[in-house]
């Protein structure tokens, strides 16, 4: 993660993703790629509805239009690997990992839009900072598939955050902070499930 964009993101997380989730995801490459594109899927849908929600929001509507757009261009590469190595996209129940974020979303505006794009930063930042993780470890078709989707991810990240403290009512830091232990918190606890955005795989999680 070479560019100022994900160096910037590397500071964004309060920690890195475990060893032992790099090396489920190796072991679990189709349960891997079926997740990735429910999570491209479900990216493009989260712009889309901020789009309809906040129709009066200029800057909102032409960042979430391009991003909709490239997430769902994801989506099919996505698609189109697995029908190449001959995986079924079979229907995969979702991580706690949004659902939990989005719990500590408030509901008054506009901190709840606020808070909606903040999570909307980690999440981004999150999948851009596993992509650089796998890469390496990847045959040649998927790491540089991987490799590809830094810097659109680095960007979506960069963009939620920028929208955040655009439409904030004062300094987002402390609802920043506090997403962030919220998250690196459920990226380090034990998680039974494998998923894209799942924890520690490692019963020695705590």
């Amino acid at each position: 993660m070479m560019t100022s964009a994900t160096s910037k993101l590397d500071a964004f997380l309060l920690c890195q993703t475990p060893i032992a989730w790099v090396q489920a995801a190796l072991e679990n490459q189709e349960l891997l790629l079926i997740d990735h594109a429910n999570c491209e899927k479900k990216a493009a849908a989260t712009a889309m509805n901020l789009m309809y929600r906040y129709v009066d929001r200029s800057d909102l509507l032409q960042k979430m239009s391009q991003l909709a757009r490239e997430e769902l261009l994801h989506f099919e590469q996505v698609v189109k690997i697995m029908q190449d190595k001959g995986i079924n996209y079979n229907h995969l129940g979702a991580s706690r990992y949004a659902s939990s974020l989005r719990e500590k979303i408030r509901t008054h505006e506009p901190a709840k839009l606020v808070d909606t794009l903040i999570l909307g930063a980690f999440v981004e930042a999150r999948s851009c900072e596993r992509f650089a993780k796998l890469a390496p470890e990847l045959e040649a078709d998927l790491q540089k598939f991987y490799l590809s989707l830094l810097r659109s991810e680095a960007r979506h990240f960069e963009d939620y955050l920028f929208l955040a403290e655009l439409y904030a009512d004062g300094d987002i830091s402390q609802r920043v902070a506090f997403f962030a232990e919220r998250e690196a918190e459920l990226i380090t606890r034990y998680d039974s499930e494998f998923r894209f955005h799942s924890g520690n795989p490692s019963m020695s999680a705590q």
